[in-house]
């Protein structure tokens, strides 16, 4: 029996399927910011096979079901449980990661920055991306997360209005992440490691596809079930 249809959304297919989200990176579909549009939008935009798409992503979802693995579904857990996931995940994953990360775009931009120029522009890209998700963590660590745990205990609707009002700036930042994303994606040619390439060189871009899958999964649970929960008030 077919589960997900082309007429659902994307964020909300991966909500209910979290393993969808390795099929939807296989076909640069994006599940986090754009993960309030169609399924079948993403698929005509791309110009995608709509049977091909759907026929591996409900044979995928069966496949799940069959196997003993329980996934969390994240929709059904209280929002206070789900902000504390995220922090001790995603949150800890970037703060651990992110300085690693800057140390070897650095090295690799002084390896091979004369045969490979557009390391520079990569390097440009990373530490934006960097101080840009510093930023966001402080920010919701701070202030957004304190007052959605402070609405959930109280459900004053002043507090929902700041709240709703942070979410807007937090959505803002995760397009601005996301873009930075596509573009490093593009510049490297999907992450392709040049034959000359030095263990560090590799490395780098290994990190990216790790960093690039932990932010999109991040994003998702925000975009797709934390702040819907809210506007829903």
């Amino acid at each position: 029996m077919t589960q997900f249809q082309a007429n659902q959304k994307i964020g909300t297919i991966v909500s209910a399927f979290p393993g969808a989200a390795d099929l939807f990176k296989k076909y640069k579909i994006d599940f986090c910011c754009g993960g309030d549009r169609l399924l079948l939008q993403a698929i005509q935009d791309q110009n995608l096979n709509e049977i091909e798409i759907l026929s591996q992503l409900n044979q995928m979802y069966e496949e799940a079901r069959n196997k003993e693995t329980v996934i969390k579904d994240w929709t059904r857990e209280p929002s206070e449980d789900l902000i504390d996931h995220i922090v001790n995940t995603h949150h800890a994953y970037l703060q651990l990661e992110l300085p690693k990360i800057s140390e070897l775009t650095t090295k690799i931009l002084r390896v091979h920055g004369v045969n490979h120029p557009e390391l520079v522009k990569v390097h440009k890209l990373f530490h934006e991306l960097k101080t840009e998700l510093d930023q966001h963590l402080i920010k919701e660590e701070v202030i957004e997360f304190p007052l959605i745990k402070e609405y959930v205990r109280t459900t004053n609707p002043e507090t929902l209005t700041k709240v709703m009002e942070a979410i807007g700036e937090l959505e803002t930042e995760h397009e601005g992440a996301g873009r930075i994303l596509k573009e490093l994606r593009k510049i490297t040619n999907d992450y392709h490691v040049p034959d000359d390439a030095c263990n560090s060189f590799g490395l780098t871009y290994h990190k990216f596809q790790d960093l690039e899958s932990d932010i999109f999964q991040h994003i998702h649970l925000e975009n797709n079930i934390l702040f819907p929960r809210l506007a829903r008030k």
